[in-house]
């Protein structure tokens, strides 16, 4: 199953790939129909790192509902065979255990280039697979209405972004 999101955010793309490395921005973006605990010592960190990391989605932001490991790469440009002014943050994690195991492949791309007005073209991507087309078919509706839901909360949010951290200088 693919679902798909192709946005124009009201951001500059700086802003948007701040937003998409971070724990807090995932929280907003999926509130509040969903929350996620780190189970890693520590806590969720300010800003995702490339790797692994082990969550617990929260239904309704209060039940839990599994484990899932969230496994980043941060792809750039050239270097990584994309267009020069693209920046994508791949998910190909999953879900360990709970509702969202159902999904025995998880392939989550999200891209960010400029558009005009310095604004951001937003290309988010979600292939999974349940290991059977009815399992896929009966999915497909909720996770294509979710995915919806959150295109809205990234367009409200992506205003909010453009704050530029101030410097140590």
């Amino acid at each position: 199953m693919r679902v798909l999101l192709k946005l124009t955010l009201d951001c500059d793309p700086d802003a948007a790939w701040r937003a998409l490395r971070s724990p807090a921005v995932l929280r907003e973006v999926v509130a509040p129909w969903l929350d996620f605990r780190s189970l890693e010592p520590g806590g969720l960190p300010t800003t995702w790192s490339e790797g692994p990391h082990r969550v617990q989605p929260l239904a309704l932001r209060r039940w839990p509902a599994g484990e899932e490991v969230v496994d980043l790469r941060f792809l750039e440009g050239e270097r990584d065979g994309l267009p020069a002014d693209v920046r994508m943050l791949r998910d190909g994690g999953g879900a360990t255990s709970g509702p969202f195991a159902a999904f025995r492949s998880w392939d989550h791309r999200m891209a960010v280039s400029p558009a005009p007005g310095g604004r951001t073209r937003y290309r988010d991507q979600l292939r999974v697979r349940s290991g059977s087309a009815l399992g896929d078919a009966l999915a497909w509706y909720p996770v294509w209405a979710f995915w919806q839901w959150r295109g809205a909360r990234l367009r409200a949010l992506a205003p909010s972004w453009a704050h530029e951290p101030e410097s140590a200088e």
